[in-house]
């Protein structure tokens, strides 16, 4: 049996007559920091949707903690472990920045409805388990000073931050971040860079994430995958993958002369 968290094995999906990701293999240790890579349109993302339930595979398998989960709905994916960002931002903009976090912590809580409608003392404790907590998190992420906002309203850097928050909040045991520089100026970068190791050690979490800042993700994976055209092309450590042919070829490019 193998000691990996998340396993995925020969997956592979196609839309109509276009393959968008074949033989898809990935093993994800505990603790690990692991990057996919790959052009715009290479299948990183689609590659999300198909560990995250959104997308049902064509063929292969998902393991998350020796259970298979694909074919398993998003929301029983997310209870067993496995949280994600989004490209493009999706955060309750109308709702506040503290009931954002909130709503990611009900995972955790779930409330039946007499117990709701009654507010028992069970669902009180809970209540006030998931506000605490919530307010933890806000302070971790340095957002507690915003915490009344609306979401809409925090600047852009921010937004990211809450949006990872939330998902660290339903107590992920694997974090898909899905391109969480996209949009981040400079000093932002620099600042997802040290958050990023900061919540893998804090949370003791396994975190897989897509990006095109290089530089992002040279400093921070420790082993990449690369994808293109929906087909593996090389993985190895960042100075592996940085002096690899093909990879140059498809996506860093080569030198000029």
């Amino acid at each position: 049996m193998s000691d990996a968290l998340l396993e995925v094995e020969n997956v592979s999906i196609a839309f109509g007559g276009l393959k968008a990701v074949q033989n898809f293999n990935l093993s994800l240790q505990p603790g690990s920091l692991y990057g996919l890579i790959g052009p715009n349109g290479a299948g990183k993302t689609t590659a999300f949707n198909l560990l995250t339930g959104v997308y049902r595979p064509d063929a292969g398998v998902v393991r998350l903690g020796g259970r298979r989960v694909n074919g398993k709905r998003p929301y029983k994916i997310a209870r067993a472990g496995l949280a994600r960002t989004f490209q493009n931002i999706r955060l309750f903009g109308e709702l506040s920045v503290l009931d954002n976090v909130r709503v990611g912590c009900q995972m955790r809580h779930p409330h039946g409805l007499w117990s709701t409608v009654l507010r028992s003392p069970g669902y009180v404790a809970a209540e006030r388990a998931i506000h605490h907590h919530s307010l933890e998190l806000l302070e971790i992420f340095g957002l507690q000073d915003q915490s009344l906002q609306q979401a809409k309203n925090l600047p852009y850097g921010n937004q990211r931050r809450l949006e990872i928050a939330r998902a660290v909040a339903t107590g992920p045991k694997v974090l898909l971040l899905d391109e969480p520089a996209a949009g981040m100026n400079p000093r932002e970068k620099i600042e997802l860079m040290n958050l990023i190791r900061f919540i893998r050690e804090k949370f003791s979490l396994a975190i897989l994430l897509i990006e095109h800042d290089m530089t992002l993700v040279m400093n921070v994976c420790e082993q990449i995958t690369v994808l293109d055209h929906g087909e593996i092309i090389a993985g190895g450590s960042p100075t592996e993958i940085q002096s690899n042919p093909k990879v140059i070829e498809a996506y860093l490019g080569q030198p000029d002369a």
